[in-house]
């Protein structure tokens, strides 16, 4: 039940805490040990310069007077508490059992010092450290031993500081933890928020940048292109749901007229056969606009479902201009090849070669329409990285008021009522262009002329 429904809030709360009562913990530890190190140290230090002066004493008791003997262990005495002093005679078997009953001190201490010299040893209270000396080619062992009030007195007081330190700091990182937690989900929530406020009555809505946070801007500046897209999509949807009804419905009203006219009286075969033929041709309208309805909706796909190859854009306009001027002698179309690049790889594309095709034959059969057949110049360049395409006409231009309509489907031109047409040539070639990631600008002056400019990314200059 929890797992289901803790949040990404509460985990980063949770980890924080982790992660900062984990360093807590350890820095603590090290304190603690460092300490508790350092004081078994310089308490040794302490008793082995005790030991050292009762074996000096012991060396030199005979030249030393009674009350300078008593002062040098008095002063060794310092700080050490529980002071007992051992002397002993190593015995020549070197077997201290009976030394270690009486002294209650390991066998093993007194073996450590016969081997290396000088050896130390704790047990819950004292602390005990013992060096060998000669006397005379004889063997001793000096022992001193005391309390160390360092770690019973101090460390008792700094484990109970360290754990009230610990609790604090615990404390305080379970609040710093839960603001930071906070203030780094709280632009997150902002965000889920807004989304939430969006829906399709109010597409126009946009979610505000993050300041001084580039990682959220990314994200919302991402998000924004995405309702910039789903916008459009939306406005383009509508416009299109109103263009076919209107368009459809103009071809409908004419056959349902017709049929009920020729169904009201009695007529002559030739009046059937004229009333049949309207229905006909209204008929014939209606399925070139279904059909050319249905080639904007194919062509709005990505393009992952059609077939993409290296295609010479060159060779293509080559051939569009050939297929235009067998469909119609009038076209007069002139390929400019002044710009061409040195290098023909620069003038490769990734694309449809059937779908590209399409898309220019369009713009440039509209090119030769509205101008009359006058001369249409078709050029040809590239960059390196881009293959550019401009079709210019001294045609009728287009008004520019209805420049930001061009690419709504069946939308023609008020200029254009003397022009046969659909409305579908250039909206179609514009989809088949972003399928292919170029871009279309089109530019016009009324009565002058209309430039259109195609850019696609050339496919690979390196190979």
């Amino acid at each position: 039940m929890f797992r289901k429904v803790t949040t990404n809030q509460t985990k980063t709360m949770l980890l924080l805490m982790l992660v900062f009562s984990t360093i807590i913990l350890l820095f603590s530890g090290f304190v603690y040990f460092s300490i508790v190190n350092f004081s078994h140290q310089r308490f040794y230090e302490l008793l082995k310069v005790r030991t050292t002066t009762i074996a000096q004493i012991e060396k030199n008791k005979e030249q030393l007077k009674l009350t300078e003997s008593k002062n040098l262990i008095n002063n060794a005495e310092l700080e050490l508490p529980m002071e007992k002093d051992f002397i002993f005679e190593v015995p020549r078997n070197k077997d201290f059992t009976a030394i270690a009953s009486k002294t209650k001190i390991p066998k093993s201490f007194f073996n450590n010092i016969i081997n290396i010299g000088e050896a130390n040893y704790n047990d819950d209270e004292l602390f005990y450290i013992g060096q060998i000396f000669k006397i005379n080619n004889k063997d001793y062992i000096a022992i001193a031993s005391a309390k160390n009030h360092y770690v019973i007195d101090y460390l008792g007081y700094l484990k109970q500081t360290l754990v009230i330190c610990m609790v604090l700091s615990l404390l305080f990182s379970m609040i710093f933890s839960f603001y930071l937690s906070k203030s780094l989900f709280k632009p997150i929530s902002v965000i889920t928020g807004k989304v939430k406020q969006i829906s399709s009555e109010n597409l126009h809505l946009r979610l505000e940048n993050q300041p001084a946070n580039k990682e959220l801007n990314e994200l919302v500046e991402t998000f924004n292109d995405m309702l910039n897209r789903i916008e459009t999509s939306f406005e383009t949807q509508n416009h299109l749901i109103g263009n076919v009804s209107h368009e459809l419905r103009t071809p409908l009203t004419s056959i349902m007229g017709e049929a009920d006219v020729a169904l009201s009286m009695k007529r002559t075969n030739e009046a059937y056969k004229e009333t049949l033929e309207i229905i006909l041709h209204e008929a014939e309208k209606l399925d070139r606009k279904i059909n050319a309805l249905l080639m904007i909706a194919q062509t709005g796909f990505d393009g992952k479902i059609q077939k993409m190859e290296k295609t010479r854009i060159d060779q293509l306009l080559w051939d569009v201009t050939e297929t235009l001027r067998r469909i119609n002698s009038k076209n007069n179309i002139y390929m400019d090849i002044s710009m061409l690049p040195d290098n023909p790889k620069k003038l490769k594309v990734f694309a449809n070669e059937q779908l590209l095709h399409l898309a220019m034959a369009n713009i440039i059969n509209n090119a030769c329409k509205y101008s009359n057949f006058e001369q249409v110049r078709v050029s040809l360049g590239a960059s390196d990285h881009h293959v550019y395409v401009v079709i210019k006409d001294n045609g009728i231009g287009i008004p520019e008021t209805e420049m930001d309509k061009i690419y709504d489907p069946f939308f023609r031109a008020s200029n254009t009522r003397n022009f046969e047409g659909y409305g579908i040539g250039l909206p179609l070639a514009r989809n088949i262009i972003k399928m292919h990631n170029g871009e279309l600008n089109v530019s016009s002056i009324i009565n002058i002329g209309t430039t259109v400019q195609v850019r696609f990314p050339i496919y690979s200059v390196s190979e």
